[in-house]
């Protein structure tokens, strides 16, 4: 079943402020407001507020006839002052403030969202605005002119649907991970930091070894919720045929085991977290990472295919798994599902990065999903770009050579994982997916800190010199993803960190490993992969060069402490 974008959006409307992360505040719901009644909502969020100035971002949805063109207005209480915007065209006059749509999110279905964002300046209060207009009529309230419900439950924890689940939010710390990383001398540390569940086979979901299943971690989320919101992450991951093109993270289901995957992994999962027992839980999935990038870069005649991705990309098992895995997770209405989109070294270029969200679009309307089941998508999972290239730009040029001239660059469009996010987002919206998606990244292990990080550009005797000497992400290749030396944890979990940016995350607990550098034999269908072996020289996709892999590492998703340390050791912003 498919849930509606007014569903989705409207219930963060009305007005009462509440504690944001991170010191923000937001315009969010007392209450059940009903759709219906409501011809339009606005959610108002400050993301940042450094004293005298702040960021915000503003989305809005219209519950009533479709709009070709529309404006929204409101009126401040202090001195704040709007500076500069994106995705709207923002003027002021005194107190009051007007947003117009720029030419290219003009149309306002019936249902639909937009969201812009400005910066601005004030002094004494930042107080969020108390009424917002679409096109003169008054958001927020019922059409009969009554306003909404009062609260059930002033201590939060309702469970209404929101735009962005992170907002105002704790996330659940795994009480197994957090036991292994406080093991760890200077574990301490960072054992309370929030990170994915990972359901990767049919036994997790009671639980493997006398571990805890989804039941006993939805129920220990419960207990750290309290009376406030709280997120759980869980990472569906056990398609069939699994990850295509690596044998470190092969599943147990076969390129065939479509039916299996329906009725014995997402069939259960999602009975479990229909189960109103959960419903005040925001509950954020990260669906089939590793998976629907294989489909346009690793089959057919490209170098980089492999017979077990054109299997998958025949079959349609991909497409069929994740589009069903949405249409029935998404029957609850407190599931956030985040599509897996890769990261900017695997799909950044030219003809990877528009037919990769053609692709999700394909797979987000297969087995009766819709693209309202999609919340959003997630990147760098498991994976180590860096977040933010300081040192250099896309734009960048050394004695007029341009630095995708430059190996490591190698014609990409992006530099960075998160100038990446933001222009995949662009590019989902622009195939059919709501403007009102929101990315996430997983930066548990693409922080580079340590005493290799450089502290300026490199030397600009050439483009090679002075991007190898100024990026901060160290592999060898940036096709290297295996059990990285020299990576470290990066930006703590946080929401609302940049426009379009729902929040960083740590999907990726750190310290367990994402392969053996041997084989080792297990039950868990997981194979050797020689991109795991720091001693292999490489295949097509990381152009024949050495893998940068750490050496003694287990089994994927098994704790690796060497690597756990070295993680600390290098982690950016450093540790205390």
């Amino acid at each position: 079943m498919s849930r509606t974008t007014s569903t989705r959006t409207a219930l963060l409307a009305a007005l009462t402020l509440v504690a944001g992360s991170a010191g923000t505040a937001l315009a969010a719901v007392p209450g059940d407001v009903g759709t219906a009644a409501v011809p339009c909502t606005v959610a108002y969020q400050v993301q940042n507020d450094w004293g005298s100035g702040f960021t915000a971002s503003v989305t809005v949805t219209n519950n009533g006839a479709a709009k070709n063109g529309w404006s929204v207005k409101w009126s401040y209480a202090g001195n704040q002052r709007v500076t500069n915007a994106w995705n709207a065209r923002v003027t002021q006059s005194g107190a009051e403030v007007t947003a117009a749509n720029e030419s290219y999110n003009a149309a306002l279905a019936t249902g639909g969202s937009a969201t812009f964002g400005f910066q601005g300046t004030y002094s004494g209060g930042n107080a969020v605005p108390a009424t917002f207009t679409l096109d003169g009529v008054t958001c927020n309230v019922d059409d009969g002119g009554g306003g909404p419900d009062p609260d059930p439950d002033p201590g939060g924890g309702t469970g209404d649907r929101v735009d962005n689940p992170y907002t105002g939010a704790k996330v659940y710390v795994n009480p197994e991970w957090s036991e292994n990383a406080a093991a760890e001398p200077g574990g301490s540390r960072i054992a309370n930091q929030p990170t994915g569940v990972w359901l990767d086979r049919i036994a997790a979901i009671n639980g493997v070894n006398g571990g805890m299943g989804l039941r006993d971690h939805l129920d220990e989320a419960l207990v750290q919720k309290g009376s406030g919101e709280l997120v759980i992450q869980l990472v569906i991951y056990n398609l069939p045929g699994r990850d295509c093109s690596a044998l470190a993270s092969n599943g147990e289901l076969g390129p065939t085991e479509i039916d299996r995957y329906k009725t014995e992994y997402i069939d259960p999962i999602a009975a479990i977290l229909a189960d109103p027992k959960y419903a005040g839980l925001r509950i954020v999935t990260t669906v089939e990472i590793d998976s629907l990038p294989n489909l346009v870069t690793n089959t057919g005649s490209r170098e980089t295919a492999t017979p077990e991705c054109d299997v998958m990309k025949a079959n349609g098992n991909y497409v069929k798994g994740v589009g069903y895995a949405l249409n029935k997770l998404a029957d609850a209405g407190n599931v956030y599902n985040y599509v897996d989109a890769g990261h900017h070294g695997w799909i950044g270029w030219d003809d990877n990065f528009a037919p990769s969200a053609q692709l999700f679009k394909e797979a987000a309307t297969a087995e009766g999903a819709t693209v309202n089941d999609v919340h959003g998508f997630i990147t760098n999972t498991a994976n180590y770009s860096a977040l933010k290239e300081e040192n250099f730009t896309i734009d960048s040029t050394v004695n007029g050579t341009s630095v995708r001239q430059s190996q490591w660059v190698d014609w990409n469009r992006y530099v960075d994982e998160l100038s990446f996010a933001q222009g995949f987002r662009n590019q989902l919206v622009s195939v059919g997916f709501n403007s009102n998606i929101g990315m996430l990244i997983d930066t548990s292990r693409n922080g580079w800190g340590g005493s290799a990080r450089p502290s300026g550009p490199g030397a600009t005797t050439s483009v090679d010199t002075y991007v190898d000497g100024g990026r901060y992400d160290r592999r060898i290749h940036i096709g290297n993803w295996c059990n990285q030396a020299g990576a470290g944890l990066g930006e703590r979990p946080q929401a609302n960190p940049e426009p379009g940016i729902d929040a960083y995350v740590w999907m990726k607990p750190p310290g367990e490993s994402d392969g053996s550098s041997r084989q080792i034999d297990n039950d868990e269908g997981k194979g050797f992969d020689r991109m795991c072996d720091p001693a292999f020289t490489g295949t097509p996709r990381n152009g024949y060069n050495l893998t940068g892999a750490l050496g003694d590492a287990p089994i994927s998703g098994h704790w690796f402490s060497a690597q756990f340390q070295e993680l600390m050791r290098n982690a950016y912003p450093p540790l205390p």
